[in-house]
């Protein structure tokens, strides 16, 4: 395969996990309005996520993980599945699909925090620059009251989709150590179901309807296996940095599907947080790039 057809390959890939993504607030609402809970939602996106993850894992024969690394795995289900999962599908309820797949995207600036504490990378003034631009574009984003009653601007809003953000940003840390040691499928296998038990606890159960089934099945097969399984192709065929750009599309998917279906809308002020949250992601990547570029050259 040449490298230009690699590289279209995976940015197709890329692409394709973005807007499914993008889909998630979407059909999340389509399934609150069939009576669900949010945290019931994400509950059946994690099942059935799980139940597509371990069908693979048992067909390829792709199923173990080393004793040892059990306990860091079932700590990312808990922090990655149970916490992402339930206040991403909050998020959404409280404040609105456009609003909360946003507020996600300050997951690259929790990044560069957790990699300072966790990983002990150090924190450039580029760094620090981009966190401080990322306060300013949530900020801009809460003080721009909306122009349409489809998005709330609250505390719980807010903060749930920070938290998400936050949660979020643990894939990265998770990723460097454990999503390249195991495939894909074997990691999402012995995950969800962590995270399935942690929701399940807080969740009162409504009746199924055959809307709300196909709303999160969808969330599930879609947004969940085929997703993730995407990603991790593009991953194989692009770079990092490149990956990163490309998953950008994911707000951007959410929002214009918020706005068709659900008639969300920001003020002029909220687009303008939204449009520098963005920026920052982008300058991130970038800066990381640019360094791994350099690093390259060095060992050359």
């Amino acid at each position: 395969m040449g490298k230009y057809q690699m590289f279209a390959r995976g940015f197709m890939a890329i692409a394709g996990a973005a807007c499914l993504w993008g889909c998630l607030g979407p059909f999340s609402k389509l399934a609150f309005s069939q009576g669900m809970d949010p945290l019931e939602v994400a509950f059946w996106r994690a099942l059935f996520g799980w139940i597509f993850f371990a069908v693979q894992s048992v067909w390829k024969h792709e199923y173990s993980i080393d004793h040892h690394d059990l306990p860091i795995i079932a700590g990312f289900g808990f922090l990655g599945v149970t916490v992402f999962f339930g206040s991403y599908q909050i998020a959404v309820q409280t404040g609105g699909a456009a609003l909360a797949s946003v507020l996600l995207y300050t997951a690259p600036a929790w990044v560069a925090l957790l990699a300072r504490l966790v990983l002990k990378e150090t924190l450039s003034v580029l760094k620090i620059f981009c966190i401080g631009l990322t306060i300013v574009g949530v900020a801009a984003v809460a003080l721009g009251s909306p122009s349409s009653p489809a998005i709330a601007i609250n505390t719980p809003a807010l903060t749930t989709g920070l938290i998400a953000g936050l949660s979020y940003a643990l894939y990265y840390i998770f990723g460097k150590h454990y999503l390249c040691k195991y495939p894909t499928h074997t990691v999402f296998a012995y995950t969800l179901p962590v995270g399935v038990l942690g929701l399940y606890p807080w969740i009162d159960f409504h009746p199924l309807t055959w809307i709300g089934f196909f709303a999160v099945l969808f969330l599930g097969l879609a947004t969940t296996f085929a997703a993730y399984t995407l990603y991790a192709i593009g991953l194989r065929r692009l770079d990092a940095s490149k990956a990163a750009v490309t998953a950008t599309l994911e707000p951007v998917v959410a929002a214009l599907l918020a706005y068709v279906w659900w008639g969300e809308r920001f003020t002029l002020l909220g687009y303008v947080g939204v449009i520098i949250i963005l920026s920052t992601v982008l300058l991130l990547v970038w800066n990381d790039s640019r360094q791994h570029s350099k690093n390259s050259f060095a060992h050359q």
